[in-house]
């Protein structure tokens, strides 16, 4: 059996929460809200919105559910990628044009002559070690143990390598690869391993589904913490946010800023809420309501321009080239990448 079931059709619904506004999200992983207004003026009739499955999609499905985007255009809808090579498709096809995406493919696109600007970032990170182990509390418990990584030479396993290395475990942890998240927490939950490295909302559905059969397991270690240390810039690695395409940069300027703001109050309402969101983003995300609502504290959702946000994302990549610097194109990218 899937360990993240889909929520029951007859779950009670949260206060404050219709049954009418569930019913607003549709299979498929798609939400669709049309908006007749100003924006047809602009000439935009339709816009798609794409993520991961993981905490910024929270934001993008509220945003659009709530109606915060209908300035943006008549009809905005939310997709899902499933896969880094997914997204690196669409976008390089031209079939997406606002993606949120790790930052470091967004700097891979844009060094490699694409265009793809990065408008802002969605989150400060959210990874963590969860483990079946109590012992395991922090990075130095991991010494001689394995722990699963997913999405094998992409930013969860680079930015552990570079965690490690600056623990000097380098070498000292085995680290095993899985192609997904969901595959992480079925090995762990089936008891073939014992620790993983997951993002939310993987991490609370491991911990949620694993207390329904008696089991348990401990969200271990932060990695924010642990990239503070490395940066040495505090708890905040910039790990995904809206990447806009040539396309879109060109067609329609005037609808960023619209965005940028709707993305921006969809996430203080997200944060103040976690109940609400949880409305929007459960069908759309295919996790059960309570796993969406207990991962919003721990996903540290923003919505920070890019350029604000700088700083640190130039010492997310500077780390990871270290190690890996064709995951960023080959170089740091230049002002380029910041919208």
């Amino acid at each position: 059996m899937n360990p993240i079931e889909r929520q029951d059709r007859n779950a009670k619904i949260p206060t404050g929460i219709s049954r009418r506004v569930l019913l607003q999200t549709t299979a498929g992983a798609t939400l669709a809200i049309p908006f007749i207004g100003r924006a047809r003026a602009a000439g935009l009739n339709e816009l798609v919105l794409y993520g991961p499955p993981a905490g910024p999609s929270i934001t993008l499905t509220y945003a659009v559910g709530a109606g915060l985007l209908r300035d943006v255009a008549d009809k905005v809808r939310f997709r899902i990628w499933r896969t880094p090579d997914e997204m690196r498709a669409g976008l390089t096809s031209g079939d997406m044009q606002a993606v949120v995406m790790p930052v470091t493919a967004a700097a891979n696109l844009n060094t490699r002559g694409l265009g793809v600007k990065l408008a802002n970032v969605m989150t400060n990170g959210l990874l963590y070690v969860i483990s079946t182990n109590p012992d395991i509390q922090n990075i130095d418990d991991l010494t001689g143990r394995e722990i699963t990584v997913p999405f094998p030479n992409d930013t969860p396993e680079l930015v552990f390598d570079a965690v490690l290395a600056h623990r000097g475990l380098a070498g000292k942890v085995k680290v095993n690869r899985s192609g997904s998240p969901i595959e992480a927490i079925q090995l762990l939950l089936f008891g073939r391993i014992e620790t993983a490295l997951v993002p939310e909302p993987a991490a609370t559905a491991a911990m949620i589904k694993a207390s329904t059969s008696g089991k348990t397991v401990y969200r271990a270690i932060d990695i924010q913490k642990e990239w503070g240390a490395v940066t040495g810039l505090g708890p905040i690695m910039p790990q995904a946010g809206l990447a806009l395409a040539p396309a879109f940069l060109r067609d329609h300027p005037e609808r960023i800023a619209p965005l940028l703001a709707g993305l921006e109050k969809a996430t203080a309402e997200v944060v103040a809420n976690p109940t609400a969101a949880a409305g929007h983003a459960a069908s759309a995300l295919e996790l059960p309501w309570p796993v969406i609502e207990k991962s919003v504290p721990f996903s540290n959702l923003v919505a920070t321009r890019a350029s604000q946000a700088r700083p640190e994302i130039e010492a997310l990549l500077a780390a990871i080239a270290k190690t890996n610097a064709q995951m960023i194109g080959g170089k740091l990218p230049g002002d380029t990448l910041y919208l």
